[in-house]
């Protein structure tokens, strides 16, 4: 299939998955696993960055209806999607600059250290909106850990589970 079709389904099936799903757990009352920002993650690395930008702001503004949370998943996946060349750039250095990298290949400590910087600025600047106050930013800053521990393990086994094997 072409990169089009996929991306396509990819999107689809991760608003469908975060909506249906993702939404209705919540561990200890406090946590809830973000796992539709994989769609930014997993976008090509030569793909147009305008797309990106784009589907990466519909992605939450489409997640924003479901949830009636007023637009915060809408910036956050848009800033997300901003910023991603940097956080390629930090994590893999030299190979990004050839684009020889896959998210999706065996797990590497570059691969580790690129999710966990996205998903936390990705959670950073949700919380942040969110909450909206200075005076909270401890309440911020525990739950921005918290779950971006609790998704990152999520998007570890979706990525396992949707990876090709190659044998």
């Amino acid at each position: 299939m072409n990169s089009i079709a996929i991306n396509s389904i990819r999107f689809i099936v991760l608003i469908a998955l975060q909506v249906l799903i993702f939404n209705n757990i919540n561990l200890l009352g406090y946590l809830n696993p973000y796992p539709y920002l994989l769609f930014v993650l997993l976008f090509p690395i030569n793909g147009n960055r305008n797309v990106l930008l784009i589907s990466s702001f519909f992605l939450g503004l489409t997640l924003d209806m479901f949830c009636n949370s007023g637009g915060i998943h809408a910036a956050a996946a848009t800033v997300l999607a901003f910023i991603r060349p940097s956080l390629l750039r930090f994590s893999f250095g030299l190979s990004y600059e050839y684009q020889t990298i896959k998210i999706v290949d065996k797990i590497s400590s570059e691969r580790i250290s690129f999710l966990i910087t996205s998903i936390l600025v990705h959670h950073f600047v949700m919380f942040s909106l969110e909450y909206f106050r200075f005076s909270l930013i401890l309440n911020i800053l525990l739950k921005t850990l918290l779950t971006t521990f609790f998704t990152f393990i999520v998007c570890l086994i979706l990525i396992f589970l949707i990876k090709p094997n190659k044998r």
